[in-house]
């Protein structure tokens, strides 16, 4: 099914709402947490914010849109996940750092078109910026319009990733390509909560990211993000991205492929291997 720009417009329009209702409670919780929970993998934390702010999130899209599905990282799926149109929400993306009150966080609300991110709307509750995209409408940052970097080489980068919660139990991780690149350009940093991730690279203030090991509800407010300003979003390999396969390549396009070709090149640590 097409949807027009005014149902994109709309669908934006409700993702904000959703996104700064989350967010807002975040911002109520920060530094007033009293319980937190593990959900059985090292670093894997949930709070009493993460659970409020998802209740409001739902609670908006469900006032506005109560037959749309919705995939949510501490409710699960809702609805029928086949449907066109599917919701993708992490109502605390970062909260080991919101747990020890590391301003780096967000509220991530992202809407999938057939498979697709379209819209996406990611509330930073520290610095109170709200970013927000959908396909064909460019990307904002509180409003303003916002665009990739224009850093043509590795060598003048700044990249950043992050390490999946199954790191300790497989091969299949990022230790050598954060090693590797760090020598290659100016920094690779760890953010710790991919969608403001991916928000840092639409607006320019990195130049390039990778992930594994990551769920629909991490990336599909993000990828949006990053086209509407210009980027590029693939496979390591530049395939077409495949939000189901937890992988993510997401630069300012003018590195992509030299990002691209030098993952492919690096072999991992075999000293981390599970025992």
């Amino acid at each position: 099914m097409t949807y027009s720009t005014d149902d994109l417009k709309r669908f934006l329009d409700i993702a904000t709402e959703a996104a700064s209702a989350g967010g807002a409670v975040l911002q109520h919780y920060w530094g007033n947490l009293s319980n937190i929970q593990t959900k059985g993998r090292p670093g894997d934390l949930v709070t009493e914010a993460d659970k409020a702010a998802e209740k409001e999130v739902l609670s908006v899209l469900r006032l506005h849109l109560p037959n749309h599905a919705i995939l949510a990282e501490e409710s699960g799926s809702i609805g029928i996940q086949t449907d066109d149109l599917l919701w993708a929400v992490d109502p605390l993306d970062g909260t080991t750092n919101y747990t020890h009150q590391y301003a780096f966080c967000g509220c991530s609300v992202g809407l999938l078109i057939e498979g697709k991110p379209a819209v996406g709307a990611i509330f930073d509750p520290v610095h109170n910026a709200m970013f927000r995209a959908a396909k064909g409408l460019g990307a904002t940052c509180n409003r303003e319009p916002i665009c990739v970097s224009d850093a043509a080489s590795l060598a003048d980068s700044l990249l950043v990733t992050g390490f999946a919660y199954d790191r300790h139990e497989t091969i299949d991780n990022n230790y050598a390509e954060f090693c590797h690149l760090t020598h290659l350009t100016q920094g690779v940093r760890r953010g710790g909560a991919a969608s403001m991730d991916l928000a840092y690279v639409a607006c320019g203030r990195l130049d390039g990211y990778w992930e594994r090991g990551l769920s629909p509800w991490d990336v599909a407010a993000g990828v949006i993000l990053v086209e509407e300003a210009g980027g590029k979003v693939t496979a390591y390999d530049q395939s077409p991205f495949e939000i189901a396969s937890g992988r993510i390549l997401a630069t300012n396009g003018r590195i992509h492929t030299e990002l691209s070709t030098t993952l492919g090149q690096i072999k991992p640590f075999t000293r981390f291997a599970p025992k």
